[in-house]
């Protein structure tokens, strides 16, 4: 007896990237497609000033009638990702962004799981594709600050044990799965001032907290374009400082099951402290790669980070004042194209 098709939806979320936006669409297109899957695709223009709406218009006929365009006009990519899912109806809901191209075999891998596997959510392996050349400073630390997440070649189970978290550049989660642990927070959604963007972890700890399964599938891969702009000592610490503020706000709803020290897990000054007297002892002494001497450095910024977010925090003029976190359905104004 032949099992009817799953229906994916892909939804990309994007904000003036026309030329990467291109390539990321070339990428859905050339993979292969297999009969056990139907595929639908839906980019939600977040508010672009360039030809965003002119490039997906050009391209709807490669895409045989599967391509919509979304306009959404709040800025966040929580609240593009929020209008592009209430948008549409599959099954499954595959979630990519703007600045990548997926590997050939990504709906194949998707395929696989979601008919071999009693899952809830999948994801991957995003890997870097350079935009100029790699620093020697940006080794096997703090890789997630340019998207680039490798957990292994084995299949994992995402939960407590698993060493990273769900990551929305490189996501699959059923439709039902969405319906029961809610939208993205908007709250966490990077500005042009800062770089807060953790409505990925917070996704993951709620998908946690109700009992969603999921499974890391290394053959789910997507290849992320890293700007020479993001591979700066510059950008390093302030997407950590950001990143220890997105942390210290999720800590104050889903507080880790650690000691604490004033609110603030007491491993992290312990990090902390010996990372720190050891970038230290090595730029004085200069035995220590260049790689860790900065990692050292990143882990400071990293708890001053978390305990500004924890401790200090605060909405600005604009910002919803309500707690911090909550999940925020009020801005999904996601429009089609006629």
């Amino acid at each position: 007896m032949s099992r009817s098709p799953l229906q994916l939806d892909v939804v990309l979320p994007t904000h003036n990237r026309q030329a990467l936006l291109a390539r990321a669409l070339d990428s859905l297109l050339r993979a292969d497609v297999p009969p056990g899957l139907n595929v639908r695709f839906t980019v939600v223009d977040n508010n672009s000033t360039d030809g965003t709406r002119e490039l997906v218009a050009a391209r709807a006929a490669d895409f045989g009638g599967r391509l919509t365009y979304l306009f959404e006009p709040c800025p966040g990519k929580p609240f593009a990702l929020n209008a592009g899912i209430a948008a549409t109806h599959g099954d499954l809901i595959g979630l990519i962004d703007d600045d990548e191209e997926i590997d050939e075999n990504w709906y194949r891998s998707i395929e696989e799981a979601f008919r071999s596997e009693d899952v809830d959510f999948i994801g991957g392996r995003c890997l870097p594709r350079w935009g100029a050349e790699r620093p020697a400073w940006l080794g096997k630390h703090y890789k997630g600050v340019i998207g680039w997440v490798e957990n292994g070649l084995e299949p994992l189970d995402f939960g407590p044990s698993f060493p990273g978290i769900l990551t929305g550049g490189n996501a699959v989660i059923t439709r039902k799965t969405i319906r029961k642990v809610g939208p993205y927070s908007t709250a966490l959604s990077r500005t042009p001032t800062r770089l807060m963007g953790a409505e990925d972890e917070h996704l993951y700890f709620r998908l946690l907290e109700i009992g969603a399964r999921g499974r890391y599938v290394p053959e789910l891969v997507i290849y992320h374009f890293v700007p020479a702009q993001r591979m700066t000592k510059q950008y390093f610490r302030r997407w950590c400082f950001w990143c220890g503020v997105s942390r210290g706000l999720i800590d104050r709803e889903y507080p880790a099951r650690v000691p604490y020290v004033a609110g603030i897990p007491r491993y992290m000054f312990g990090k902390a402290a010996r990372d720190g007297a050891r970038a230290l002892q090595s730029t004085i002494t200069g035995r220590l790669p260049a790689d860790d001497r900065f990692a050292g450095e990143l882990n400071i910024w990293d708890l001053v980070g978390f305990i500004y977010g924890k401790h200090f925090y605060r909405p600005g003029a604009g910002e919803r004042r309500e707690h911090v976190i909550r999940p925020d359905v009020g801005c999904q104004r996601g429009v089609s194209a006629p």
